[in-house]
């Protein structure tokens, strides 16, 4: 989704802008219908990533400050990479429970089955519910269940993942974004629509929304799902709440707010977007392809972090 990549330079957030960005959020951030002390994936703060344990002395800050914040549902989004050994991933996990972490997400998927081994993200479950409790979310379980019962322990190729569970037909199952590099790596396995396909699909709920959007460590705001777009900077949050968008700084933004897709492609063939003649799998990977042309070919301030395209 946000096209992660050991490629990418290690730009953690710094000290201050961790401050400065959770002082921004505190007191915007609702608790899970459930109570403070209890996680929601669309309620309270999560941290992620990336690997978020990539950088466990960062993190720990991180959710000590959230903490001292009183921000309410806090947990953390891991792959278990970092999950070698019980006696090392408990003593990790009982220090972000003592540090004010409330619960913890921990992803399963074929993209992690590439390079995490399942005994690692196994350990990691069985542990943080020893840890957490009930406050573990597993995402997703059904892929969990199908690793299980195919009896796979260590890493699978994604290719030999998919045609090892083809006929299952879990992606019917799960919630699966075609968007970031995942459309790309699975073109193969869906089915391609013309460009026009998709115009009936709108971008404006999911994209100006007030619920489960993402911060990202160079300042942007993401708009829920959508890596490689930014409404702007964290620092301007009061701003933002009382002014709204400055739609004529943003381009891509005025189009996806007015016209969506359509006139976002209609936009981009000014500047020598052409529809593929392969189709899309989705709206997001149509959307994708747009965004990559106007990118080479102009500066558009909300097409960022550029990183993003650089490693798709």
């Amino acid at each position: 989704m946000y096209a992660c990549s050991p490629n990418w330079a290690a730009d953690w957030i710094s000290a201050k802008n961790l401050n400065a960005c959770l002082s921004q959020l505190k007191n915007r951030i609702q608790p899970s219908p459930w109570g403070a002390d209890t996680t929601n994936l669309n309620y309270g703060l999560h941290f992620t990533g990336g690997e978020p344990f990539m950088n466990f002395d960062l993190l720990v800050t991180a959710v000590a400050k959230a903490d001292a914040m009183q921000i309410p549902s806090m947990f953390v989004e891991t792959n278990c990479f970092w999950c070698r050994d019980n006696e090392a991933t408990r003593e990790k996990l009982e220090l972000l429970r003592k540090s004010g972490l409330v619960g913890i997400l921990i992803s399963v998927n074929p993209f992690y089955a590439e390079y995490i081994p399942f005994e690692r993200t196994a350990r990691g479950v069985l542990i943080s519910r020893e840890i957490f409790g009930d406050n573990v979310v597993v995402y997703q379980w059904e892929y969990f269940r199908q690793v299980l019962r195919l009896g796979i322990k260590h890493r699978i190729a994604l290719d030999d993942y998919m045609q090892l569970t083809r006929r299952e037909n879990i992606s019917q199952q799960v919630e699966l974004f075609l968007t970031g590099r995942g459309a790309v790596r699975l073109r193969a396995f869906y089915p391609r629509y013309p460009a026009h396909f998709f115009y009936r699909e709108r971008c404006r709920p999911p994209f100006l929304r007030n619920w489960h959007n993402h911060f990202d460590n160079y300042g942007n705001i993401l708009p829920g799902y959508c890596g490689g777009i930014s409404l702007g900077h964290w620092n301007d949050l009061d701003e933002l709440f009382t002014e709204g968008i400055d739609i004529k700084r943003y381009p891509v933004l005025d189009y996806l707010i007015k016209e969506d897709i359509e006139g976002l492609s209609r936009f981009a063939g000014n500047f020598g977007f052409r529809e593929s003649p392969e189709g899309y799998v989705s709206k997001c990977d149509l959307c994708l392809d747009i965004r990559q042309c106007l990118v080479s070919r102009g500066e558009f301030l909300e097409l960022c972090p550029r990183e993003f395209y650089r490693h798709l």
